[in-house]
């Protein structure tokens, strides 16, 4: 406590802090060739398998992109200029082939500095819809993928702020897209407005443990702005660019047709407004509505949803999920909770699913009941469906076989679903007459694709799954050991047609048709390596055991120029997991054959430059039966580290006294742990994470509980807490915007307060605009030349006054 004391006092009395003021950098060239290459395009398929469109996009935004204005309200970020998300990612060029085609065909009419993004698919397939963003707003275009061409439809004046902003018709020839309002009034420059008061909230005493939101509404300003910005006009556009009224404005959110095209069904939001939750929260009504426009009936209402029980699993009480049946042409569907919403409630049964056919003006009929928390259905027939609830306490998840005409369900999995190597795998889907995907049947018979992870490696499969017996037949199991097969999709299984992914250490990844009932493969694309410089790395996958015993591995590179018997610095790269069982922590879902990907903020270019790389490190935290996994997160944690670091040390190929110590988010609080507790480590990067827990008191991560509950977890986990142990040398960084629950860019300001009033050699950076995940070019550039510069320093030419610092224990108190 009096270290908790002393800590806080130099916080009060530290005022100011060393600044220094640098343009953006660019790392080495080394570094450079890896990070600044062209994307492959990404890849879409119609269900038929009969046409490709590729879409390219430019691999990172630039500061000036980040650097436009932004509104940040209710958990939306938003353009208020062009009325779409701040931060969408935008397609530049689009092309389009025949899958039995070799070339792509350039598509012809884009617009200028193209900025596309929502592709919304036709039902009948031979269109897409899509946004396209100037200076002053968003417009809608169509691509005729026969002839490769696109179409303006409607002008700027498209509000695609709350999304759902473009929604086909059944008829193929018309859309609903929602416009901004006639009748939109001016925005509050809140940052000038003169307040007319101050704001107040109140407790009625209800508990409202929410998590830490960011973006949240602060003020009746925000709430004015933020009603503004999220009101529309929907309306009727043709694709020959006629367009008509269809509602009056409102805050429209989410927008579905009925299979059958005869209905559709609109939810907006409604006030009172939150200042404790985001949007999706607020309160709401669902109406459905004919094809024509005329109300039919409102079909749910939602209060304002801030109070819910404790716990991960809670939830609010009344209609929740609430969407069409896709096997029927107008059936809604939703789930109710059975206890309160309250996961300490005890009950035979959680929830129970309702279903209420067109008109919508009879009695819902129940036909399911999920002992645990309902997670979804996917359709078949009258008789035949797959439903699924888990249970996050106990990692379980259930899945039912269940027939909706009379209610009768039964188990036909019961797992942990952390345990992949007891994954069955996902159901089949396939479009039926109504253009939905349901439940590919043949007879009683359904079809599961899995991913493989097993002890002998990763081997995708495909089986038959017949519905009487339980019983599985595989059809087919991918026996590459040289390179990674992805199964995507099913085109055709009566033709035994599957859309593949294939890649290899060295082969960028690429799509092929396969067909498992000749055996035969063909190759859709040929996507070339832009990494041609990490072809000859050395990548393995190494297997190692942690004191106690668990099982643990991780993704092992050498240096390019790896000399046999030298003994190099190396970078460990982890995320720690949570996990209820030692076996499931244990199991491998690492693949030596996945091509070697240097993303944005990948450790892995540190291979250029003569670094080991320990990419993806094993990091479980495991609490099993009454025991929660961070009542021993610090032990685990280091304990992790070790086993690490002794398993590369033992195939000789480090120096351990240079080692260093990273990653982003949860990993970053990782990394400040690892460094206050332990000696292993001669430096750490910590990127956009937490560090003083009491920030996030209504839990965080995989922690259900509170603060109040158990306030030595909260204590011992928080790296701020335990700043004057600390003497490594740590690299912050942090985006000035993050966004993300619990990770405030105050948490990285405060610590290294903390640790420079400490006295613990530590360097802060804080990028401009950006949020959790880094965007822009020449931040991420930035990035790379502030870790290159930090491992140079204290990892390859570590000083022997560095090393004296250490000490020989491995673990500090």
């Amino acid at each position: 406590m009096k270290s908790l004391i002393k800590l806080f006092a130099l916080l009060f009395v530290l005022n100011s802090y060393a600044q220094q003021s640098l343009k953006y950098q660019q790392p080495s060239e080394e570094i450079l060739e890896l990070a600044d290459v062209e994307l492959a395009p990404g890849v879409q398929i119609d269900s038929k398998g009969e046409n490709m469109v590729l879409l390219y996009r430019n691999q990172y935004k630039s500061i000036q992109e980040l650097s436009e204005t932004e509104m940040r309200l209710a958990g939306l970020r938003i353009n208020p200029v062009t009325n779409i998300g701040s931060r969408t990612n935008y397609i530049t060029n689009i092309k389009v082939k025949k899958i039995k085609d070799t070339d792509a065909k350039q598509v012809s009419g884009l617009p200028d500095n193209a900025r596309l993004s929502g592709f919304r698919w036709s039902p009948d397939e031979t269109m897409i819809a899509c946004l396209n963003t100037t200076p002053t707003g968003v417009e809608v275009w169509v691509l005729n993928i026969a002839e490769a061409k696109v179409t303006k439809l409607t002008n700027a004046g498209v509000n695609a702020n709350m999304g759902s902003t473009v929604n086909w018709f059944k008829d193929n020839q018309n859309l609903l897209v929602k416009m901004l309002p006639n009748d939109r009034k001016e925005l509050i420059n809140t940052a000038t407005a003169v307040p007319t008061g101050p704001t107040i909230s109140v407790s009625d005493g209800a508990k409202a443990q929410n998590r830490t939101y960011q973006d949240l509404l602060k003020t009746p300003n925000d709430e004015f702005n933020f009603e503004q910005l999220a009101r529309s006009e929907i309306k009727k556009v043709s694709v020959n660019g006629s367009i008509t009224d269809f509602l009056g404005a409102d805050m429209y959110r989410g927008i579905s047709f009925s299979p059958d095209g005869q209905y559709v069904m609109i939810t907006k939001v409604k006030r009172p407004f939150s200042y404790l939750v985001t949007y999706g929260r607020f309160p709401s009504e669902s109406m459905v509505y004919e094809a024509s426009g005329k109300k039919v009936k409102t079909v749910n209402e939602v209060p304002l949803d801030e109070v819910r029980p404790k716990g991960f699993m809670s939830t609010r009480m009344g209609k929740r999920n609430m969407q069409w049946r896709g096997d029927q042409p107008a059936t809604l569907v939703w789930a109710e909770a059975l206890d309160k919403g309250d996961p300490e409630v005890e009950v035979d049964y959680r929830d129970v699913v309702y279903e209420l056919n067109a008109p919508f003006n009879g009695q819902p009929k129940e036909i399911l009941k999920t002992k645990q928390r309902f997670s979804g259905i996917q359709w078949g027939d009258d008789s035949n469906a797959i439903a699924y609830d888990y249970w996050w306490n106990t990692r379980n998840l259930k899945t039912y076989h269940f027939n909706p005409s009379n209610g009768k369900a039964k188990v036909i999995s019961d797992r942990n679903y952390q345990d992949v190597y007891s994954d069955p795998g996902n159901f089949v889907t396939s479009k039926n007459e109504f253009g939905r995907y349901t439940l590919t049947m043949n007879g009683g018979k359904l079809y599961l694709m899995g991913d493989g992870y097993s002890k002998e490696g990763q081997f995708p499969f495909i089986d038959e799954y017949n519905i009487k017996s339980g019983k599985t037949k595989r059809l087919y199991r991918s026996e590459y050991t040289d390179k990674l097969e992805s199964l995507y999709d099913a085109i055709d299984m009566k033709k035994g047609e599957i859309l593949v992914r294939i890649e290899s250490k060295k082969e960028y990844p690429n799509y092929y048709i396969r067909n498992i009932k000749k055996d035969n493969l063909t190759p859709i694309t040929d996507f070339e390596n832009p990494f041609k410089s990490l072809e000859e790395v050395d990548k393995r996958v190494i297997s190692y055991k942690r004191d106690d015993g668990l099982d643990l591995e991780g993704t092992l590179y050498l240096p390019l120029n790896y000399k046999e018997g030298e003994k190099y610095p190396m970078i460990l790269w982890a995320y720690p997991r949570e996990y209820k069982d030692k076996s499931s922590a244990s199991q491998s879902t690492a693949n030596p054959n996945e091509f070697v990907y240097p993303y944005w903020g990948s450790p892995i270019y540190w291979v250029t430059k003569g670094y080991v790389v320990l990419d993806d490190a094993a990091f479980p935290i495991v609490g099993e039966g009454e025991e929660e996994p961070n009542d021993s997160f610090r032990t685990q944690l280091v304990a992790n580290g070790k086993a690490a670091i002794d398993a590369v040390d033992n195939l000789g190929y480090i120096n351990r006294d240079k080692v260093a110590v990273g990653g982003h988010s949860y990993g970053a609080f990782m990394t400040a742990n690892l460094l206050s507790h332990s000696n292993l480590f001669a430096a750490g990067i910590a990127r956009s994470g937490a560090y003083n827990r009491t920030l996030t008191p209504f839990g965080f991560q995989s922690e259900e509980r509170s603060y109040w509950e158990a306030p030595e977890i909260y204590y011992n986990m928080s790296p701020f807490m335990h700043a004057d142990k600390m003497k490594t040398p740590l690299l912050l960084i942090h985006g000035v915007a993050d966004n993300n629950s619990g990770t405030y860019p105050l948490q990285s300001e405060r610590y290294f307060n903390a640790l420079k009033g400490l006295g613990a050699p530590v360097r802060l950076v804080m990028l401009p605009k950006e949020s959790h995940g880094y965007r822009a070019k020449e931040s991420i550039m930035h990035m790379l030349w502030e870790q290159d510069q930090w491992l140079d320093k204290h990892v390859k030419n570590k000083t022997k006054k560095e090393e004296k610092i250490e000490n020989k224990e491995t673990i500090k108190n």
